[in-house]
This record gives structure tokens, C-alpha cells and sequence, in this order.
């Protein structure tokens, strides 16, 4: 009986999903009824650089009729100090304020924070997490089309005010009646998770919380709001419910601000500009709400990454400027939330998630020339990538934007884009690879970089000395760049040198074309597995970090619309063959 409410429920989901698609597809670049979407979009980068690579793919989506029509916005963050989301919403708030006066108080606004670098997911690191690739549709869904199919039903039925989001989660709900934004303060949508979720997010303690919500659709008020709680404090404050005999919580995702409140918003900012600390839009604004809330969270900075000087006394200002303001909760009970934050997220979503792949209609190939009998019975997903038909990828695999040629294997768990692989080359299990443009002196040359899907490219040693310490592909650095022909005090860290991680560590040969670049960071993978020799040492080396900075934008994209004409010919190759 389980077993047939849970497959019903995702049969509901599944449903609800496809409506949104297709009223989604039916708007795009098409006229939209007044009051039918969104008035401005607004996408935040962390810096101009960033901010103008968005604009280049925004423009060539909206000239390609992929986008409903109406005003779309990229605004960078200032430069300066990192200042958060919560600091990008306030800059925001204050942008829109500016250029449009009084007429923002008539607009619905979309905000979605796609600000920073990826480091967990870097193969968006440089055309940006709202512009990743998802497996959905015949011209292929990008995270962006994706967040504005999501909420396509929410501006019909939303007062003026702000929709704020990130850009790196998924949420799909099924809800009978209409989702209401049109009460004061913020309004935060809901999810019901188990406690391991609470821990990592936000969580709400509910008005009447003996009362367990059964509607699809449910409104509360909520009492306290509380951050990267542990399960002790869950149990302890009244946030868990028993729901079919298992214990869970109501974890935050997206929430509206009124805009009433978008204006004490204002307020606040013109106290504590210039910003010289990260504020979290989702901890630091939302923990001070709720009827019950304390000023207590304002000295806490357990989950703070970077311990910053100003942070305790601007919380302190946020608290007092939003003390009372009411926060409501719309519980979505039929919903799901799903993260893509990290390449291991990624890649069980997008190949080994039955639930995710049935509920959104995800697809195992995507507008690519690639036969069934590469991917007969695995989980693997190709986003438009031309595959020859000797190609063998092993289970939970994903390719995207690439070219394989004849003979190419691929392992288990592994991650290709943008790469041109050539013939008879095999990729270890477990691997990424990524290659990128980058333009010196007015020349175009790759860069193919490589680690394993479970690295972690943010962990920081103190010193040089300790760079034995990092791993890459399981193995230290110290060991790999002995089988790289180097010793360890080659290695070089770009940036002012203080930050010492896999992000900033130049091991990355700079290459003349493609292919020879993709076969040049191979062997240094395959050369960290299997204790192998190769040298690096006639080869200029980069960063992730410094490729970014130079990165050529134009040409990488020109490589993605080759691929694109190249697959369009061939189906319309074949159709024409079959009609004859």
C-alpha cells in the first residue's frame, strides 16, 4: 500500500511538472498576457567579468526565442569585499530602486543569485551555474529555463514585491490550488525532509506545531526560523513532525518579500553600506523573523565560513530593523527539493535518480548524435555531444558538449564537457574533465583540466610545506607531481599565493588545439593512477583560477554552436533519408 501511494504521489509530481513545461514552452519567445510572468528578471554575478559573460549567453538566448519576453537584468556585486547573498539582495534592491523609482513598487521581481565561482561544480565555473545544461528538452534546458519553468505559475498570483532564489536547486511541487503571495513581511515556501536535510538548511518552527500539515497546499505562520540546526535543536525547539511513522522537518527553499517590506529592506542598507562582510540571505535575514525570534543568532557564527569583524554588529542591525516582521510559511507537501552543488550531486541526479529523472522528464540523451547502443540498460545522460558508435561509457556517466571519437572509454562516474576526446583514448572511473578556451597575447589556446569527482577543490593548507596534504584523484599533490616530472617546489599557487588549494594550484598544461590538450591532461590522470611518468615541464601551467581569468568566452561558445549545427545536419540528414 506504501509502495502505491509513493508511485501515485510521483505520478501526481509528474503531472504537475509536465503542465508547467508546457506552459513554459508555450511562452517562450512568444507575447505573454499582462500580469502572465514576470516583470524583470534579475541575475546576480560576483563581478563584472562574470556579470558580462552572462550578458553575451543571456542575449543569445533571448535572440534565439529560448526566454518569455520581458526585462531581464545581470547586476555584478561591488567590488571589494565578498558581501554574500544577503549583501547581493540589498545591492539589488538598490540597483532596481534607483532605475526605476517609484514604478517598482507595480513590478513582480525574479531574483535568482547565481553570483561565485562553482568550485564544487567547476564545469560551470565559467559560463555560469544559471546557464548549466540540464537533460530536458529538443533544444536543451539550461538551469535558467528550468527556474523560470519552475515558478511560471507564481507572478499570476503574487503581489508586487521580490521572488528570491539560488541557482543550483531544483524544486518540484504538485499543488491542486494556487500558491498565494499576497501578504506582508516574507513569505518562505516550505519542503517536508528528513533531519539529515535540516541539518544543512534552513528550518522552520510552525505556528500550532502539535498540528501535522496534510494539505498539499498549507499556510502557516512561522514562529522562529533556524539555520544549519543539529538534531537536538530540531527535536528540542518543536520543529519535527511523525509523518507515516518517520520523523521530519519543514526545510526553506525560495521565499517573497513583500514589497513593503522590500523598502525597510532599503532602509537597512543605506545604515550598513558599504558592506565589509558576507551577509546570508537565508540565515541572517530569515533568523530574525517570526514572533519568537531572539537576537541570540547574532553572536553565533558556528556556520560562518569566514570569520569577518563586522559580521555580529550588522547582524545586530538586520535583527533590529526586521524585528516583527512577520514570516509566513507555505507548506508544499507534495514537493521535492533537489541540490546540484556538487559534481557528485550532479551526477546522481542527472544518470542514477529514478525519482528526479520520472518527476521532471529528464532524458539519457539530449540533441546528440548518439545511438541507443551506446547507452542500452546504464544511467547515463548525453547533452549535445556527438558520440561514434563504438564508443563504451560505463554506468552513472555523463557527457556534455563533446566530441568522442571511435574507440573512446569511458568509466564509471565521470563527468566530460566540452572536450574533443580523440580516438581510442580511455578515461579512468571517477574522473572530470573540463576543457577551456583561454586567450593570451591575442591567441586563442585549451586548457584541459582534470580531478576526481569527489576532490575537494576548496580545502586550504597553511603553507607550501603542507601542499602534501591537498589530494588530487585520491593521490597527495606532493605524489602526483613527482609522476608529473616535477618536485614539489614547482608548485606554484596563483592569486597573492595565500590561498593554497586545488583551485589555485597551477598543474593545468596550456595546449595549441583541443584534442591534443584533452590528451595531454589525461595522462597526468592516468599517470596519478597508475604511478606512471610523464613530464610537464615544456609546458606552460595555469590555474583553474587563472584559466578563468582568461578565458575566451567566444570561442568556447563557438565550439558549442559547431557541435549544435553538426547535430542539426545529421537529424536533418536522416529525416530526409527516411522520407525518401
Amino acid at each position: 500500500m506504501a509502495e502505491q501511494i509513493k508511485h501515485s504521489k510521483n505520478t501526481q509530481l509528474e503531472k504537475s511538472t509536465k503542465d508547467k513545461v508546457d506552459k513554459f514552452n508555450r511562452i517562450r519567445g512568444a507575447e505573454v498576457k499582462p500580469g502572465g510572468f514576470w516583470d524583470l528578471v534579475v541575475i546576480t554575478a560576483v563581478d563584472e567579468e562574470q556579470r558580462c559573460s552572462y550578458e553575451v549567453q543571456l542575449k543569445e538566448k533571448i535572440h534565439r526565442g529560448d526566454l518569455p519576453p520581458t526585462v531581464y537584468h545581470v547586476f555584478a556585486d561591488p567590488p571589494g569585499e565578498k558581501i554574500g547573498n544577503g549583501g547581493s539582495t540589498l545591492h539589488v534592491l538598490q540597483l532596481l530602486k534607483d532605475e526605476y523609482g517609484e514604478s517598482l513598487s507595480r513590478f513582480r521581481v525574479l531574483l535568482i543569485h547565481a553570483g561565485g565561482w562553482s568550485q564544487r561544480l567547476p564545469h560551470v565555473s565559467a559560463l555560469g551555474k544559471i546557464f548549466m545544461a540540464l537533460p530536458l528538452g529538443d533544444r536543451v534546458y539550461q538551469m535558467l529555463d528550468l527556474k523560470l519553468l519552475m515558478y511560471v505559475d507564481f507572478p499570476a498570483h503574487m503581489n508586487p514585491g521580490v521572488l528570491v532564489t539560488c541557482a543550483d536547486d531544483v524544486m518540484l511541487y504538485s499543488a491542486i490550488q494556487s500558491v498565494e503571495f499576497n501578504k506582508p513581511g516574507f513569505t518562505a515556501l516550505a519542503h517536508p525532509s528528513p533531519l539529515s536535510i535540516g541539518q544543512s538548511h534552513g528550518v522552520f518552527i510552525l505556528e500550532h506545531g502539535d498540528e501535522l500539515p496534510v494539505r498539499d497546499v498549507e499556510y502557516r505562520t512561522c514562529l522562529r526560523f533556524l539555520h544549519k540546526p543539529s538534531v537536538d535543536v530540531m527535536r528540542g525547539s518543536g520543529a519535527v513532525f511523525r509523518k507515516h511513522d518517520e520523523e521530519v522537518v519543514y526545510t526553506d527553499s525560495t521565499y517573497y518579500i513583500s514589497h513593503g517590506t522590500v523598502e525597510m529592506l532599503l532602509n537597512l542598507f543605506h545604515e550598513i553600506r558599504p558592506l565589509r562582510c558576507e551577509i546570508d540571505a537565508y540565515g541572517d535575514f530569515l533568523q530574525s523573523l517570526g514572533t519568537s525570534a531572539t537576537a541570540e543568532y547574532t553572536n553565533n557564527t558556528e556556520n560562518v565560513m569566514k570569520q569577518e569583524k563586522d559580521l555580529v554588529e550588522v547582524r545586530k542591525k538586520i535583527f533590529q530593523h526586521l524585528r516583527g516582521t512577520q514570516l509566513n510559511v507555505v507548506i508544499l507537501n507534495e514537493s521535492k527539493f533537489y541540490h546540484l552543488g556538487t559534481m557528485e550531486e550532479y551526477l546522481f541526479h542527472l544518470t542514477g535518480d529514478v525519482c528526479l529523472r520520472e518527476e521532471l522528464g529528464l532524458q539519457t540523451i539530449t540533441f546528440s548524435s548518439c545511438s541507443q547502443g551506446v547507452c542500452e540498460n546504464k544511467n547515463l545522460c548525453f547533452i549535445q555531444s556527438i558520440v561514434h558508435p563504438s564508443v563504451q561509457v560505463c554506468e552513472g556517466s555523463m557527457v556534455e558538449f563533446s566530441r568522442l571519437e571511435d574507440g573512446v572509454e569511458l568509466g564509471q562516474s565521470s563527468i566530460i564537457s566540452s572536450c574533443w576526446v580523440d580516438r581510442g583514448l580511455s578515461v579512468p572511473s571517477n574522473t572530470f574533465m573540463h576543457t577551456l578556451a583561454v586567450c593570451s597575447d591575442c591567441r586563442t589556446q585549451f586548457v584541459t583540466v582534470a580531478f576526481g569527482v569527489r576532490d575537494d577543490l576548496k580545502k586550504t593548507v597553511p603553507s607550501r610545506a603542507d601542499v602534501s596534504r591537498l589530494e588530487v584523484f585520491g593521490v597527495s599533490v606532493g605524489e602526483c607531481v613527482s609522476r608529473w616530472g616535477l618536485s614539489v617546489g614547482d608548485i606554484r599557487f596563483s592569486g597573492d599565493g595565500c590561498v593554497r588549494n586545488l583551485w589555485t594550484c597551477r598543474m593545468f598544461p596550456v595546449c595549441e588545439d583541443m584534442r591534443s590538450s584533452f590528451s595531454t591532461t589525461l595522462q597526468m590522470v592516468r599517470a596519478a593512477h597508475r604511478n606512471e611518468i610523464v613530464s610537464l615541464h615544456k609546458h606552460t601551467l595555469l590555474s583553474l583560477q587563472e584559466i578563468l581569468q582568461q578565458k575566451d568566452l567566444e570561442s568556447m561558445l563557438k565550439f558549442r554552436n559547431s557541435l549544435h549545427k553538426d547535430i542539426l545536419w545529421e537529424k536533418t540528414d536522416t529525416t530526409m533519408s527516411v522520407s525518401i
